[in-house]
């Protein structure tokens, strides 16, 4: 680690939020200045790879400069006043718990531009697409670096935008109708968040998050927070996406480009997850505790239904879509976060946002191997890749069948890789919950939860099975197809390398979060 001056750290920080936001104004100019290609497509993509790559240095270089021996601490602080009347002022600051989203925020949107670099999506003008991606970038990392509520709320809000056009204009059949699905969904659920942040914020007489965190609901009756869990909670567990208010996931994931579906698993999921850790257990841990059976309930449901629907997919004859099946899979990986976050133990709260992590990497990795396989062969049908232009992965593409079933192996939880640890680390806080929650139904939550693991073993080497292996058919008039290129594997390198750094030491990561979770499950900050 490197020793750098906090006033460096803060200004550090205020510059990963702000520069993407500059560079997608600047994406819109009619030359993005100082970059030149052989068109001008060309040239803004590659301005997209560059403000996504100076965005990720500036985070490589805040997460060398953290204070790795208090990550408890909030670091890189910057509070100003915004609007007095209101008492709403831009802090900003980054612990234990915020870093590893940054970074991987800031890495999986450097991925997407140099992949969109490479091959862009089919659609309109590559102008408006890095324009986006940028806009969608600093929301993301505006929410995971602000502490104030409504800051918080405005930047949670500022990706549904470029989220929504990234698939109405550059996704697949059936876009449109997952556009507003996406769109409705989350707008519905942001607006009765909202009025509980409002409540929180009058209530207390701050919006100020660390203030409130302090504070652990003292000044919050249990009625108030009762009712802002609930509100505050529907609109996070429908961007997180819970049972039953998925249905927009598989939609969305199914109709968006690559990028978007990149984007969307890895990060913005993280969003709904994230708000449950940062402020419900710590602003509201009464009306949380009154909640917990009930999401961890919901969590465990989400698991199983998650499985079975992939294993729908995946059977023969389904006709399902390998897009669409990742996309389930999502609603049970999250659904092992929810449940740790439920347990309100530090060693659930840990796996939770270890799992976040780990879904974050593996996840992107699946979604752009799955955009490549559609590349190569046209299809997402797992029918058609089973029986025709995909089958035999081994045999046609061996680099990227032996992609696919590493991210299948990563995925299903293997131990030594990163999806084993989250999940391991929310069924031990299920196996002995916090105080006041009934022990005997949430070892039943991790029974469930250890079925669902089977569950997802099951439909994972499926697809392996039916995808990666057998013959090399000799009818499909090819023979071979194209294995993984040099700009694929530079793009996707980075996140198979974490997924085993973190798989074999998990301490780099626990190691920041713990300290920071058992604050804020004690009831203060620094």
């Amino acid at each position: 680690m490197i020793d750098i001056n906090e006033s460096v750290m803060q200004v550090l920080l205020a510059l990963i939020v702000v520069i993407p936001l500059l560079g997608a104004a600047t994406a819109l100019l009619p030359a993005p200045p100082g970059l030149k290609g052989k068109s001008p497509e060309q040239a803004v993509l590659r301005h997209g790879v560059v403000v996504t790559g100076v965005v990720l240095a500036a985070a490589i270089v805040l997460a060398l400069g953290f204070d790795h021996g208090h990550p408890s601490r909030m670091q890189a602080t910057t509070d100003i006043s915004w609007i007095p009347a209101l008492n709403v002022r831009i802090h900003l600051g980054v612990d234990g718990i915020s870093l590893p989203l940054l970074v991987l925020t800031a890495l999986l949107t450097f991925l997407c531009a140099l992949y969109s670099y490479f091959k862009p999506p089919a659609g309109p003008s590559p102008k408006a697409l890095v324009a986006l991606l940028l806009l969608l970038e600093s929301g993301t990392l505006a929410t995971f670096a602000v502490l104030d509520l409504l800051l918080f709320f405005l930047a949670f809000e500022t990706v549904l935008v470029p989220m929504y056009f990234l698939i109405a204009r550059w996704g697949g059949a059936g876009r449109q109708a997952a556009a507003w699905k996406f769109i409705l969904y989350t707008l519905l659920g942001s607006v009765v968040m909202l009025l509980g942040l409002l409540l929180i914020g009058i209530k207390s007489g701050t919006f100020d998050i660390v203030a409130l965190a302090t504070d652990n609901g003292r000044s919050l009756s249990t009625s108030v927070q009762v009712t802002a869990v609930l509100a505050i909670g529907i609109g996070l567990a429908v961007k997180t996406p819970m049972w039953p208010l998925h249905s927009w996931l598989p939609d969305a994931h199914t109709a968006a480009p690559t990028v978007g579906s990149v984007m969307l698993a890895g990060v913005m999921l993280k969003m709904g997850t994230y708000g449950f850790v940062r402020i419900l257990l710590p602003v509201a841990p009464h009306g949380f505790r009154t909640f917990a059976p009930y999401l961890a309930a919901l969590a465990v449901a989400g698991i199983i239904y998650g499985s079975l629907a992939c294993l729908a997919l995946v059977r023969q004859g389904a006709r399902g879509d390998l897009k669409r099946l990742i996309a389930y899979s999502s609603v049970g990986h999250m659904g092992f976060v929810l449940l740790g976050i439920a347990t309100m133990t530090p060693t659930g709260v840990n796996g939770a946002l270890f799992a976040n992590i780990a879904h974050g990497l593996i996840t992107g990795l699946l979604f752009f191997l799955v955009g490549a396989l559609k590349d190569r062969t046209g299809t997402t049908d797992l029918d058609t890749l089973a029986e025709g232009s995909g089958a035999a992965l081994y045999g046609r593409a061996p680099r990227l069948g032996g992609l696919l079933a590493f991210g299948a192996v990563a995925s299903l939880g293997l131990p030594g890789l990163a999806g084993f640890w989250g999940e391991m680390l929310a069924m031990f806080g299920a196996f002995d919950p916090a105080a006041g929650l009934s022990r005997p139904a949430y070892l039943v939550f991790m029974a469930i939860a250890g079925f669902g693991t089977l569950l997802t073993a099951a439909y994972m080497l499926l697809v392996v099975r039916r995808v990666c292996m057998g013959a090399v058919p000799q009818d499909t008039g090819v023979a071979q197809l194209a294995d993984v290129r040099a700009y694929e594997f530079a793009a996707w390198t980075p996140l198979v390398a974490l997924t085993v750094v973190a798989g074999l030491w998990p301490k780099a990561l626990l190691g920041l979060t713990d300290p920071a979770v058992q604050l804020l499950l004690a009831g203060g900050t620094r």
